[in-house]
């Protein structure tokens, strides 16, 4: 791996290409914050499928992009003389100084979770802090990442249910008020229902240490890919999907589950 020197020196020169590109690249000049953002989403999202995958290529390529990002936006900033990199640096610096005492100060932590209840104490104290535990979770994020970070941090200062196998008493209950309420046919009461028992179940995945999201994520990439074998299949045989029936269907979605542990 390189040397701190050759990190350092391979930052300098991605800021100077930068430099360069906002006065020279009509495209990099015209550039705003507002502009940026949904391509910073994209490729947030394009580093979080790289991760899924365990692609290491893309996860370096993605990785950049990322960074690419940080670092206009502290460009964009400087120019108008708000703040600069450095600025971004010291302060992200004196946050993880500040938020990890067991480290650079006296306090004690011994595990994850006690570094994480202590996380959210130290966040709720400082000066521009969050205003409630909750005002940390952006109203932005998926609804299912959302739901885990709210039930995380609500964990870590004790609201949490003592015993995690009790959670499936919630899950049961939701259960049941949601297909009462699907046979009832209230579309309305049903929703709100159905809000209540992913929330219940998402409690469930966190409790015993599964991320919901990068869960639901791995079945929607076996769904694809299980469907686009029966695609493939049927294309391959000069069928279409919808002539097929569903047994047919069926048959070659367990081939593909058969491919897969091949």
């Amino acid at each position: 791996m390189h040397s701190k020197e050759d990190i350092l020196e391979a930052f300098g020169r991605f800021l100077d290409v930068l430099d360069e590109l906002r006065v020279k690249c009509p495209w990099d000049r015209k550039q705003t914050n507002e502009s940026l953002r949904p391509n910073t989403i994209e490729e947030v999202y394009e580093l979080s499928d790289a991760i899924v995958a365990n692609d290491t290529k893309n996860i370096c390529k993605e990785l950049g992009d990322v960074l690419l990002h940080v670092a206009f936006y502290s460009k964009i900033a400087s120019e108008k003389s708000e703040f600069d990199f450095k600025d971004v640096c010291d302060r992200l610096c004196d946050k993880l100084i500040y938020r990890h005492p067991h480290v650079f100060g006296e306090a004690k932590a011994e595990t994850a979770g006690e570094v994480s209840k202590n996380w959210e104490q130290l966040k709720m104290g400082e000066k521009d802090g969050n205003k409630s535990l909750l005002s940390g979770v952006p109203s932005s994020l998926p609804s299912l990442i959302k739901a885990f970070r709210m039930q995380e941090k609500a964990a870590n200062v004790g609201f949490d249910w003592p015993v995690r196998e009790d959670v499936w008493n919630k899950v049961y209950e939701e259960v049941d008020e949601l297909r009462a309420e699907f046979e009832k046919g209230d579309k309305a009461k049903a929703e709100k229902e159905f809000g209540d028992f992913l929330f219940s179940i998402v409690n469930a995945a966190r409790l015993y240490g599964v991320n919901p999201d990068t869960a639901l994520e791995l079945t929607n990439n076996k769904f694809r890919s299980r469907f686009g074998y029966i695609e493939q299949q049927a294309k391959s045989k000069g069928v279409n999907l919808k002539d097929m029936s569903l047994e047919q269907m069926d048959a070659l979605w367990n081939e593909a589950k058969k491919t897969e542990q091949e």
